[in-house]
């Protein structure tokens, strides 16, 4: 059986007691027949390792993997679980979120037939509590297919989480690793060290995997020791690039993406912690950019004439950009809180 496994499904367990049970059903009950489940329980102090063995032993026909592990972060148990893996694909699914019983098979089918390296899928934004969906993500890229080799900019478009995505496993197999992880903004830098490898993406339209926002992690508070060790993987990031042909090519692709989710990203989850000062972050933020990643400001995939001109799907970032630079970024960010909060519309960037 392990011979013909045709997708790995790496499933980090933490903390999720109250939503796992909804996230194996989905997997379990996939119509792609030739997969593997791998649960990567870290250390996970409530009933998490109960349930997935509960599984093992109720699905005894499914291929279910359990490594039982001491809590050591979800960026240490995904190259765990890529390390088991025997399927000629890999896919992440977070254990607090669910799949279309369909998402392995559309997945497989789009990667094989285009002969990629990497297959996206599109996604809902769901409320756990209110089940309220607010935002489906990545389907209007039906049919596109990025060719690194020529228009590696495109990357920009495509949104930073590892689990609306296929992956050949060879790649991440042989991807560099990181000696000290970053603690927030994990996805994003996985994806980074991704993309050094591969050569073709291919879309499909179809919205395939659920993302349930929980309300507790969209508050919590970043600590200070979390934004220096995610800066210090960044430049590790970096260093790896300019030590790879490729990754020396993609630089300015890699600035753009350094603005795309500190100046963005990591600055609107800082503007929801009330118990920072923004202002000064914003400050070392601008800061931190313009010292290490010198091409963010004048990067030609963050000007709105280049991307109107060319039509690319992240003009979007452009105007963020554009946004940032005219220090109008808390004034937008106040709107923004606002749509979310009141009228319950998100726009994600």
């Amino acid at each position: 059986m392990e011979d013909k496994i045709k997708v790995s499904i790496i499933v980090p367990v933490y903390k999720v007691e109250k939503y796992l049970r909804r996230s194996m059903e989905s997997l379990v009950n996939q119509t792609l027949k030739d997969i593997e489940i791998i649960c990567i329980n870290d250390g996970s102090p409530d009933g998490c390792l109960d349930i997935l063995k509960e599984y093992k032993e109720k699905y005894s026909n499914k291929n279910i993997v359990i490594i039982d592990k001491k809590n050591e972060g979800v960026w240490k148990g995904r190259f765990d679980g890529i390390k088991v893996a025997k399927g000629e694909y890999i896919a992440f699914v977070d254990s607090d979120d669910y799949i279309a019983l369909n998402y392995a098979e559309k997945l497989y089918k789009a990667v094989k037939e285009n002969d990629a390296d990497i297959s996206i899928c599109g996604f809902d934004r769901i409320d756990v509590e209110t089940e309220h969906k607010y935002s489906t993500e990545m389907t209007q890229f039906e049919g596109k297919v990025i060719d690194m080799s020529k228009n590696p900019e495109d990357i920009l478009s495509i949104n930073g989480a590892l689990w609306n995505k296929l992956y050949k496993a060879e790649i991440l197999k042989n991807m560099d690793n990181l000696e000290n992880p970053p603690k927030i903004l994990d996805d994003m830098m996985f994806l980074l060290l991704v993309w050094l490898k591969t050569n073709k993406i291919v879309f499909i339209k179809d919205s395939l995997y659920y993302y349930m926002i929980r309300q507790d992690s969209i508050v919590a508070t970043i600590k200070k020791e979390q934004i220096e060790s995610t800066q210090n993987a960044m430049l590790e990031v970096k260093k790896i690039y300019e030590n790879n042909k490729r990754g020396k090519e993609l630089l300015q692709v890699l600035d753009a993406m350094a603005f795309l989710h500190f100046g963005i990203s990591l600055m609107s989850k800082l503007y929801m912690d009330k118990s920072c000062n923004f202002n000064k972050e914003l400050k070392n933020n601008k800061k931190f950019l313009d010292s290490n990643f010198k091409f963010w400001r004048k990067c030609k995939y963050l000007k709105l004439s280049y991307c109107v001109r060319n039509k690319c799907a992240n003009i979007k970032v452009a105007v963020m950009k554009k946004v940032y630079t005219l220090n109008l970024y808390k004034i937008f960010l106040k709107l923004y809180t606002f749509m979310i909060n009141k009228l319950k519309i998100d726009i994600k960037w």
